[in-house]
């Protein structure tokens, strides 16, 4: 440990001994559950960026399957195709809902007008 590591943990140490903390909401009570808990350790600070930016773990992951069906409608025949059409536009429904929810809680005109660039060129 370095000595500024070292000051501030014997401040920290002090104050707790003094009860200055003591007056703190939830002071005595269990840390609440981690929501990324179920991602691996090296996964979940760059989990934890894009959910402070607005992404969820579930729109990463049906974009990916996404991607996934795509190549696989690539190189199938024509009866798993459809099959796998289906279950593309499942996914791609999803998709939409979870970026109209964002969309909804996202205050920028910025953003709102670039997710309508965005839906406008998948029309096409």
């Amino acid at each position: 440990m370095d000595f500024s590591s070292l000051v501030s943990e014997e401040k920290i140490k002090k104050a707790y001994q003094d009860g200055a903390f003591e007056k703190l909401p939830g002071y005595g009570k269990p840390l609440p559950k981690d929501s990324l808990e179920s991602i691996p350790e090296e996964l979940r600070m760059a989990a934890r960026i894009l959910k402070n930016a607005g992404y969820s773990v579930e729109e990463n992951k049906i974009k990916h399957e996404l991607l996934t069906i795509e190549d696989l409608m690539k190189s199938s025949g024509e009866e798993e195709r459809n099959t796998l059409q289906k279950k593309y536009t499942e996914k791609l429904i999803r998709y939409h809902q979870l970026m109209k929810k964002r969309m909804e809680k996202s205050h920028s005109k910025n953003m709102r007008l670039y997710q309508e660039k965005i839906e406008e060129r998948l029309r096409k």
